[in-house]
């Protein structure tokens, strides 16, 4: 494919020259300098020329077009990562724009996004509080069948297979509720530093605003 574009610019530039010459009429060289910095002239195209640049001049010498060095692998893998690196920034950019304009729009004043944040880590809160008693309640039920267990032990009583399996399904029921306290508590503080950044921004914004209005 990479081949076939190069080919396809190659052509380009031919057909282009081409046409060049028909609308001045007159007869169309190629000026370039090789790499040793020596001057060249020619009625046809080289590898040389191409892969140095070169430019394209009419029968006065005045030069109708440059045409740019064709690039080395490395140069256009470079080129191409670099122009992915742009692209991402504006995508970015422009993501980070309709942001801006939902967050201004969604909330004219800043208590409206205060009261919203607000509301945002209250409902966190609950379902931390909620999970917690579950937890407390599982854990509850585990020690109690981990006690069933222990009395049998001590008085040397095998332990049933169906006591054993409800502790270790039990345990795997607390250790899901731990992992979702964790996730919930860690899922709080996050949402606090992004309202805090959330807040920051819009204070900018709306610095910005009343900067730009002369009526201000």
């Amino acid at each position: 494919m990479r081949k076939f574009l190069i080919v396809s610019a190659m052509l380009s530039v031919v057909v282009s020259t081409a046409a060049i010459a028909q609308q001045k009429g007159s007869a169309v060289q190629y000026r370039w300098h090789d790499a040793h910095g020596l001057l060249h002239y020619s009625d046809s195209l080289s590898a040389d020329a191409m892969a140095n640049g070169y430019d394209i001049v009419d029968s006065r010498g005045i030069v109708v077009r440059h045409v740019e060095r064709q690039l080395t692998v490395e140069e256009r893998a470079a080129a191409e990562k670099q122009a992915a690196i742009a692209a991402a920034k504006k995508q970015a950019e422009d993501e980070q724009r309709r942001n801006d304009d939902q967050m201004l729009a969604a909330y004219p004043n800043e208590p409206d996004l205060v009261s919203m944040q607000k509301d945002e880590l209250n409902s966190i809160d609950q379902q931390i509080s909620t999970t917690r008693k579950s937890l407390a309640t599982q854990e509850q039920a585990l020690a109690d069948l981990l006690g069933r267990a222990g009395e049998l032990e001590r008085t040397k009583q095998p332990v049933p297979k169906y006591l054993s399996d409800r502790i270790a399904t039990q345990r795997g029921v607390v250790g899901s509720q731990r992992a979702l306290l964790e996730r919930l508590q860690q899922s709080y503080v996050n949402t606090q530093l992004r309202q805090e950044s959330q807040l920051s921004r819009y204070r900018a914004l709306k610095k910005q605003i009343a900067g730009d209005d002369p009526g201000h």
